[in-house]
């Protein structure tokens, strides 16, 4: 699984964090799909836009404080940018402590299978490029905030910082290619071996 995973302050006060997982995954097995997931459960399956071999995706996660509601787009990019978009609403438990916040930004690899005492091999040689967080013009009305995605204003990410979840002595894959490209970090993942992620600092 290729993933982006976003964790939020949801808590009464500022010291008082609760972390919610919000996924829009790349499942590469039988049932190959894109998923949407919050709170770590699967929310939407992607129908019209499909993972394929050699493509490219545009993956977004979009924010919607004014109407609690958070809205997942993929596009492939090798397809005419065929768009397919899910819009969940949060009821009102669900966003009662939530401040719509990001504090960690994650980029990685999920393994969930595993072949004996070790997991299965990646499958494909991946690029990850284009990371970039958004946040809305502070001259943006009011009641316009949100509605538009178009005029969010996306900045790259100047910095990558290696994780280690402890679950695992290694994993089977090699981070190469550290670069930037139009502006952004961007790298490849490839078969290998490594206990961390990515170290990576872009000198401004």
């Amino acid at each position: 699984m290729l993933y982006l995973l976003e964790l939020f302050d949801s808590g009464a006060t500022e010291n008082n964090h609760r972390a919610i997982e919000l996924n829009l995954i790349c499942q590469f097995n039988e049932y190959d799909n894109f998923w949407a997931i919050f709170a770590g459960v699967n929310r939407y399956k992607f129908t019209k836009v499909l993972p394929t071999a050699g493509h490219s995706y545009l993956r977004e996660i979009i924010l919607h404080k004014y109407d609690n509601s958070i809205e997942y787009r993929v596009m492939d990019l090798n397809d005419g940018n065929a768009t397919e978009r899910f819009l969940f609403q949060l009821n009102e438990a669900e966003s009662k402590n939530m401040s719509f916040q990001g504090l960690n930004q994650f980029t990685g690899i999920e393994w969930w299978n595993k072949d004996g005492n070790s997991p299965f091999p990646i499958r494909y040689e991946i690029e990850f490029s284009h990371l970039r967080y958004a946040q809305e013009p502070v001259e943006m009305p009011e009641v316009d905030k949100g509605k538009n995605i178009e005029r969010v204003i996306f900045k790259p990410y100047d910095a990558l910082v290696p994780n280690k979840d402890g679950y695992a002595k290694e994993y089977p894959v090699s981070f190469d290619c550290a670069n930037i490209k139009d502006g952004c970090i961007c790298y490849t993942v490839t078969n290998g071996s490594c206990r961390t992620g990515l170290r990576f600092l872009h000198a401004r």
